[in-house]
């Protein structure tokens, strides 16, 4: 290093091209030729629109230098959307897309060269980023958040290689929404939406009481027979947004949209609803509920009872109204501010904790309270979220007899809260108790047949049970009412079908932008490793181990409870011919 060397705070994007030795592989020549086009239509001059050095280019990526992490942010960004337009008619076989990763720290200058620590989180960030995704550091982040309209996802403490402290990650969702490729229309049976209801309150923090309302409408009517009910997930992802009720209609293929506004002022509410019909834009019903905040619960079951009265000759049933318990409702403040919460991230799923422990002390009788307690206590193990909560990732740090007690409670305060039958199924499944699980399972969907959770890790029970072709359908239901997919959902599909031997559909289903995370990568490698495509395998297998480090193969085997041992012979088979460690 020469005596001039010096220091210096910068935003580092480091970039490489995935799966660069496959496509070199397949065609070097062509490869070559469209990796220097894109450098000289797209990536440089997009890198000097926005004040970025090019240090140094490594065959197959590149490292860039500038001076303020917004613009690194913005250059990113622009360049993976071009890179995604330049893909549309292009073979998929033959598709150039890049993995950035981009971080803010102090770099040592060497020459035209930059080295540190600084440097290496951002290389070590593009190898945690999807095809065509970005990572960013928590520093990177926090510096972006509120300048760029951006839509981030928490991604958790990460262990990155020869790098000390864990780094907080967060993934730049560069698509600002994520559906099916072709939206699903459900002509089958009447179909809903439920938006989320805006906070009319000066108080910004009731913001979790209107969202808690709109999550209860969601599962009242999600019992309602012969209806089916778009998951939570896909209808909040237009929270904030304007509302084209039609255009939301199509992109979650129903035939109707509820929507509606909450105004919460010391000991009153006041809840105005809508129901349209989204095909010719007609407003079926609405109405305006001003009540006594101890009435709240009653309003919610009437809001079920009118919408199904509006829908009258779309549902094949007459909706049986079933009683509910009225909780207190300081507990149920801090219940709903514990689902949301628990739903963000495992970090997020900890600190949410002791809202439902003090909602419970509140009031013991509320079964939500109890199975949410034990949903928390599940999810905030995983390492890794959104990619299978069990898988050889997890990292329990509540006994197993403290989160089947939390469900087993719920149950005995309501046998039929779906939530806590899920969470039961799957920890019985998990124990080895597959038939026992199963038939909780069973249980949430018959109380809840809109479950899309449930349906979803049903599928992954079924995987393990040899019942690969039932694992898919389960894992479709669970697609239709969730079209935003959700990843641990995209991830058991990919389970689902290397069981099923359908490799290259597993491939396909993986890549997806949403399917991220540990497992994804290892159920990749395995399905490319039993397609011949070695290199890439090996390429993706090298990901995982670097995220993963102590995995063994036989490790993980020792974990899964197949039934029949040839099942899980098939995974282990494919995870060595990916160069997994035995």
């Amino acid at each position: 290093m020469s005596e001039r060397a010096q220091r210096q705070l910068s935003a580092i994007l480091a970039a490489d091209v995935a799966g660069y030795s496959r496509l070199v592989g397949l065609d070097e020549e062509g490869t070559l030729a469209r990796l220097k086009e894109l450098r000289r239509t797209v990536i440089d001059p997009t890198i000097a629109e926005h004040r970025g050095r090019i240090v140094k280019t490594m065959g197959d990526g590149l490292l860039v230098q500038f001076s303020s992490v917004v613009d690194a942010v913005r250059c990113g960004v622009e360049m993976q959307r071009e890179i995604a337009k330049r893909n549309v008619g292009t073979d998929e076989d033959k598709q150039i897309e890049f993995r950035m990763g981009i971080n803010v720290g102090d770099v040592v200058i060497d020459g035209d060269d930059i080295h540190g620590d600084g440097v290496n989180v951002a290389a070590r960030l593009e190898g945690l980023a999807e095809p065509g995704g970005v990572c960013l550091s928590q520093i990177a982040h926090d510096h972006v958040m509120d300048k760029l309209d951006l839509a981030f996802e928490d991604a958790g403490d990460q262990r990155l290689k020869n790098i000390a402290r864990p780094v907080r990650v967060y993934r730049l969702q560069i698509a600002k929404r994520t559906t099916h490729t072709r939206p699903i229309a459900h002509e089958d049976k009447a179909s809903i939406a439920v938006l989320p209801f805006q906070n009319m309150s000066s108080d910004p923090e009731q913001d979790f009481f209107a969202d808690g309302l709109s999550e209860d409408l969601i599962t009242a009517l999600s019992k309602v027979s012969g209806l089916l009910v778009i998951a939570r997930h896909s209808t909040f992802a237009y929270k904030g947004k304007p509302n084209d009720v039609r255009q939301i209609a199509r992109e979650l293929g129903v035939s109707y949209i509820a929507e509606g506004s909450v105004r919460r002022v010391a000991s009153r509410v006041r809840i105005t609803v809508q129901l349209i019909n989204a095909v010719d834009g007609a407003h079926l019903w609405a109405e305006r509920f001003d009540r006594d905040l101890d009435n709240i619960f009653a309003v919610q079951d009437e809001v079920v009872e009118k919408i199904v009265v509006a829908l009258t000759g779309a549902l094949p049933d007459t909706y049986v109204r079933r009683k509910r318990r009225t909780p207190v409702v300081e507990a149920y403040d801090l219940f709903v501010r514990g689902r949301v919460l628990t739903l963000q991230s495992p970090h997020m799923a900890k600190s949410a904790r002791p809202l439902f422990e003090e909602a419970i002390r509140l009031d013991p009788g509320f079964a939500e309270a109890h199975a949410w307690l034990a949903m928390n206590m599940m999810l905030a193990g995983a390492a890794g979220w959104g990619v299978g909560v069990l898988s050889i990732d997890w990292q329990q740090d509540e006994p197993w007899e403290r989160i089947r007690a939390a469900a087993e409670q719920a149950l005995s305060l309501d046998p039929d809260n779906a939530d806590a039958h899920f969470v039961l199924g799957y920890i019985l499944a998990y124990e080895g108790h597959l038939q026992r699980g199963r038939d909780h399972f069973h249980r949430a969907l018959r109380s809840n047949p809109n479950h899309a959770d449930a349906w979803a890790f049903l599928g992954d029970l079924e995987v393990f049970d040899g019942r690969s072709e039932e694992a898919i359908q389960a894992i479709e239901n669970a697609f239709k009412l969730n079209p935003y997919r959700l990843p641990s959902h995209c991830w058991f599909m990919g389970f689902a079908q290397y069981a099923a031997h359908r490799y290259a559909e597993a491939v396909e289903t993986l890549r997806h932008e949403v399917c991220r995370g540990t497992g994804a990568l290892r159920i990749l490698a395995a399905a490319l490793a039993q397609l011949g495509q070695l290199d890439e395998a090996q390429e993706v297998a090298r990901q995982f181990m670097e995220i993963a480090p102590k995995f063994t193969v036989s490790g993980w085997a020792q974990m899964q409870p197949f039934r029949d041992p040839k099942d899980r012979d098939h995974f282990v088979e494919g995870y060595l011919k990916a160069g997994l460690p035995r």
